[in-house]
């Protein structure tokens, strides 16, 4: 299956006493991503379309998403650099009306390099999950997840990361 290459910068204010991406920081860099990849955005917000980018955003978009869960585990320490990161991201399972989207996060590469294709050799610093509902807005419930997003992300769909516990 195809992985999403999402290129996401680490900042100063990221970094805890040891130097390191903190934790909670570390679900940032996650949540970047997935917006970036699964969020509808303008052609000048993210500078491409994006095949799976089919959620509309904002307030008034006809469905919210609910983050229902999340597990990470930390595999390294990510320190700054100037380099964004790579998140690769895929779907590990599409249910009625939740999603689940799986990360791991490597070493950035040089500007042009590929946002889809096969997982990298390298290993990662984090892998993670995020399980997201997909809610109606009018009446505040989840709704099944439609058709054409489930086609639509059909491609990116392989198994979810195995933890260690």
């Amino acid at each position: 299956m195809t992985r999403l290459h999402v290129p996401v910068a680490t900042r100063w204010s990221d970094l805890d006493a040891y130097q390191h991406v903190n934790n909670v920081e570390m679900f940032r860099l996650l949540e970047e991503a997935r917006i970036t990849a699964f969020w509808r955005h303008t052609a000048d917000e993210v500078g491409e379309d994006w095949p799976t980018a089919i959620l509309e955003t904002g307030p008034a978009a006809s469905s919210h998403t609910f983050v229902a869960g999340q597990r990470i585990e930390y595999l390294r320490p990510l320190a700054f650099t100037r380099t964004p990161v790579r998140v690769e991201l895929w779907i590990g399972a599409i249910g009625g009306a939740s999603l689940e989207v799986c990360y791991e996060v490597h070493d950035g590469a040089p500007a042009g390099f590929p946002r889809t294709g096969p997982a990298s050799g390298a290993d990662p610093y984090v892998k993670a999950t995020t399980t997201i509902v997909v809610i109606d807005r009018a009446t505040g419930k989840p709704r099944r997840i439609a058709d054409d997003e489930r086609a639509a992300w059909h491609e990116f769909q392989e198994p979810a990361p195995v933890f260690r516990r």
